[in-house]
């Protein structure tokens, strides 16, 4: 999807699919330049309909985002009233569903301004930066192996194949109380962004993602191999990627092309 010619975004793609397992897709996604808003969320409690928890996800942050004023300069104030809102309504739909209880989302939201970027981060979900040939993770997931790990209990290796490597501390709609990771920086010309649910990263190494995201093919290309490739090394779960190209700095302030009525969630 192209840009305005405003943005620092050259191109945005999101790609999801239900992997070589599981019956159903939990996971969502958005790409919506205009706003701009880019993220995914994972959906949480499998019968409890993790993929209802993820579709109210979606649309509470495109609505948060089309009735952003954009002389307001708080960035990470919006990100974090949208995860509130998000969970709010999580909460809400189930307690007037009692049958879905326990759902809830894991999520990456993505906004640029100026040369700057803002992201949002709740579970394990995960965001990279390739900058200069070099990918990065600028997420922390917020799971038990990660809290082993950061303790020096486990080395990566052992992190890649633990019996608890999917469970997870916090999640969009599971308290009422939600604390949200921020991350911003500074944006470079041919940055790539990519947002992922865990069916991706679980399946693909930091070297597997860049050199697949390197390859000099188009984006929805570069967007599709990596489901293809993470489903090839076993797809165990839902897999999706959203990837982010940035253009030349040619910058504005702002957020830009402000939409006044959603366009949909896809799932």
């Amino acid at each position: 999807m192209n840009t305005p010619r405003n943005s620092v975004v050259l191109d945005a793609c999101g790609v999801t699919d239900v992997g070589c397992v599981r019956q159903n897709n939990e996971d969502a996604f958005l790409v919506r330049s205009d706003l701009p808003l880019f993220l995914v969320a994972d959906g949480v409690g499998g019968a409890a309909a993790g993929e209802i928890a993820s579709r109210l996800f979606c649309e509470s942050c495109a609505h948060e985002f089309a009735s952003f004023l954009e002389w307001s300069t708080d960035y990470s104030a919006l990100l974090r009233r949208s995860f509130t809102n998000a969970n709010r309504a999580i909460l809400e739909y189930t307690r007037d569903h009692p049958e879905t209880k326990g759902m809830a989302c894991t999520a990456e939201v993505l906004t640029f301004v100026g040369n700057d970027y803002y992201l949002g981060h709740v579970g394990d979900s995960r965001a990279y930066l390739i900058r200069n040939r070099q990918i990065t993770q600028i997420t922390k997931d917020h799971s038990f192996v990660q809290e082993q790990l950061d303790l020096g209990l486990i080395d990566q290796e052992e992190a890649k194949t633990h019996w608890l490597r999917n469970a997870i501390y916090k999640a969009v709609g599971q308290t009422e109380d939600l604390d949200i990771d921020i991350v911003t920086g500074r944006v470079m010309s041919g940055d790539l962004f990519l947002l992922c649910s865990d069916g991706l990263s679980d399946m693909l190494d930091n070297g597997n993602i860049l050199k697949i995201l390197a390859t000099p093919i188009g984006l929805d290309m570069r967007v599709q191999s990596l489901i293809d490739e993470a489903k090839r090394n076993g797809g165990r779960d839902n897999v999706t990627a959203v990837v982010c190209e940035i253009d030349k700095i040619t910058l504005s302030q702002g957020l830009t092309g402000l939409a006044k009525r959603l366009i949909g969630v896809t799932n």
